[in-house]
């Protein structure tokens, strides 16, 4: 049931360059993520062998990290980065370059500079929309893919 397709079977095969950095920040010495992500997606339809693919290079990076006192850290995430969807013929069917912020809340296991054990508790929610281009992706998808 991709895409919330009733049964639409797609197989999803996923490659990604991903690379991690956590450094400390302000006079409390929180830890900041920072992640560079680039990947290609190829999504078969088993039924027919019809594919598209996504590409993306994608920033995620902490904008600001709050310790609320209380065991927990908001934490302020950008997100931003051009991801594209190409048809069979190389043509791009999906853009989303823009950027978006949301908040996470995350139980920082007793050391709030440590973030190794970190527990994620709560998608807090977006912050602010995307700021570019925004393509739905299974509307784009789904009539190629179904042929």
């Amino acid at each position: 049931d991709f895409c919330e397709v009733p049964g639409l079977t797609v197989q999803v095969d996923f490659v990604a360059d991903v690379r991690v950095l956590f450094n400390p920040h302000g006079p409390d010495g929180l830890a900041y993520f920072h992640a560079n992500i680039g990947f290609t997606a190829a999504y078969m339809h088993v039924a027919n062998g019809n594919t598209v693919t996504e590409v993306g290079n994608v920033v995620d990076k902490d904008l600001r990290v709050t310790d609320n006192g209380d065991g927990t850290l908001t934490i302020l995430v950008l997100t931003t980065g051009p991801a594209a969807v190409y048809g069979p013929d190389g043509k791009a069917i999906a853009r989303n370059p823009g950027q978006v912020r949301f908040e996470l809340l995350v139980d920082h296991g007793g050391t709030p500079t440590d973030p190794s054990d970190d527990v994620f508790l709560e998608d807090l929610g977006v912050v602010k929309g995307s700021t570019g281009r925004t393509d739905d992706f299974c509307a784009a998808v789904v009539p190629v893919l179904v042929g």
